[in-house]
């Protein structure tokens, strides 16, 4: 039985107040709501009396820093107060829904106005910055949309830096962020679908795609995959993007997290899906294939020359930074014939008196390395980098002048933290950092022999790997010889008549043949 109109009646012990329907008594709600909203301080609880002939009680609830409080005042107390006009009418019944529909349709000067009917719907209202009104022998509310907190403004990215292209990045405020989607798709078959994820936090959640694009089949595991989340709050993108990957005990990432809208857009127009958290300026791309990492949003705006170049030396950065240090233990080691000998002495007589063996060696300068990376994230920003590269600094040469390590060993690990960065998204970095360990070992074990096994077990994982169930390494696994002119290099514009192919996509076209007005001429 559901706690609704008897004032001397408690509610159970096991059932918490939220789970309960408005009452048509307005001092029964307005005791609920206290007892809702006890030792919340920042909560506004306003009973008030509306009406000329006949008045008639009312509340307005909103939580002070969510809500505007002018637009309160001045779009819901003051029409009420002041400006309602009651109808006069012998009809009890009718009376009663003129002044409901009065309000709801004349009164209250919001655009955004919905009907609400349990105190869970007037909590989560509240929440996210609404107003809402309850009238006395009415069981359904009304909830204004009065949201004003204070957020970040927009700004350029910390993390996704260009030099050609558009500056502005993703905030925490949800509604910011499809605003700047929206004023790049200016259509409506752009869509944004909403969910509520987390039992506590209520966190508001948008799923966006465009309609005819994006394969109806991956929408709907999308938003399968969202409701059955079941967690008690959700903070960031990070847990969304656990709990709707394909594999979990994985290093690699199986979404794409960027803060530029102008990328997301791009993937967007590929049939791809973005999901937007509220509180995170990180917006998740779904399904992605791991060489999308390498790629940049700068090379769409540059030209395609220039662009091609700076993708190829990405992907040779990405197996320098993997490969490297593991190729030097293995020739040191192993395999002294793979270079000339002026080189190879040289490097003894610089390793002469050097007490570990290469491998030890390296994994010390790698620790060190990482270390120091950490801490420079991890400061504050004004003496972060300082820290970082004079500490490189000194912690080089110091190991170098105390004979712990060599001098080509100092180089290489440099010339490996150099190519790491070049790599433009987070995600693939963290997996360069990571597996760089494993071919260390299998290096100072095997060689070049452990190299090999390395790179087939790397490539294998990844194959078998997928994103919302499109392969990982798309296109070369399975190869699909049509989208590798936008994967290693970068086609020109004019060439790109058709999207990234994904299972259940329809619209492949993206523009039309000869579409170059004459490109070859002159």
């Amino acid at each position: 039985m559901r706690y609704l109109t008897n004032k001397k009646q408690k509610p159970p012990a096991n059932r918490e107040i939220i789970d309960y329907d408005i009452s048509t008594n307005i001092d029964e709600n307005y005791n609920r709501l206290m007892q809702l909203l006890e030792s919340c301080s920042d909560a506004v609880i306003r009973k008030f009396s509306f009406g000329n002939e006949t008045e008639t009680k009312a509340l307005v609830v909103y939580f002070d820093g969510l809500a505007d409080r002018i637009e309160v005042e001045d779009n819901v107390l003051r029409p009420l107060m002041l400006e309602l006009k009651m109808v006069n009418d012998t009809s009890p019944e009718q009376k009663e829904k003129d002044i409901f529909t009065a309000v709801q349709d004349r009164i209250l000067l919001i655009g955004e106005v919905e009907t609400i009917s349990t105190l869970q719907e007037v909590g989560h209202k509240i929440s996210s910055g609404d107003t809402v009104l309850l009238i006395d022998g009415f069981s359904t509310g009304l909830s204004a949309g009065t949201r004003a907190w204070e957020s970040r403004a927009v700004a350029t990215p910390d993390a996704e830096h260009v030099i050609r292209g558009p500056k502005e990045g993703f905030t925490e405020t949800m509604r910011f962020n499809t605003a700047l989607l929206r004023r790049r798709i200016k259509s409506t078959s752009f869509k944004v679908e909403n969910f509520v994820v987390g039992r506590v936090t209520k966190t508001d959640t948008v799923v966006c795609y465009i309609d005819g694009i994006a394969p109806k089949e991956l929408v709907d595991e999308v938003r399968t995959r969202i409701s059955k989340i079941d967690v008690d709050g959700v903070l960031d993108t990070g847990l969304i993007e656990e709990h709707i990957e394909d594999e979990k005990y994985t290093i690699f990432a199986q979404s794409e997290s960027t803060e530029k809208p102008d990328r997301v857009v791009g993937h967007l127009l590929e049939g791809r899906i973005c999901i937007i958290v509220d509180g995170s300026p990180m917006a998740l791309i779904v399904p992605t294939t791991f060489p999308r990492f390498l790629i940049s949003a700068e090379d769409y705006y540059e030209r395609y020359v220039p662009s091609t170049l700076f993708r190829l030396a990405r992907f040779i950065a990405f197996w320098i930074a993997l490969l490297l240090p593991s190729i030097y233990v293995s020739v040191v080691t192993y395999h002294h014939e793979m270079i000339p000998t002026d080189l190879f002495l040289t490097i003894m007589a610089a390793r002469e008196g050097v007490p570990f063996p290469a491998f030890v060696e390296a994994l010390l300068m790698e620790l060190t390395f990482e270390l120091l990376r950490e801490a420079g994230l991890r400061l504050p920003g004004q003496i972060g980098p300082a820290v970082s590269i004079v500490g490189a600094l000194i912690i080089g040469d110091a190991a170098v002048r105390a004979g712990l390590v060599s001098t080509p060993m100092v180089v290489v690990i440099a010339f490996t933290g150099i190519a790491s960065f070049v790599t433009p998204a987070y995600n693939a970095g963290v997996v360069v950092r990571i597996a760089r360990f494993g071919f260390l070992f299998l290096a100072a074990f095997l060689g070049f022999f452990g190299i090999m096994i390395g790179i087939l077990l790397l490539l294998t994982r990844m194959a078998s790997l997928s994103s919302l169930g499109q392969p990982y390494l798309a296109p070369f696994a399975p190869l699909r010889t049509g989208e590798l002119g936008d994967t290693i290099v970068r086609r020109p514009w004019t060439n790109a008549i058709r999207r990234p192919f994904m299972s259940g996509m329809k619209n492949l076209v993206r523009q039309k043949k000869d579409n170059s007005n004459g490109g070859n001429q002159g």
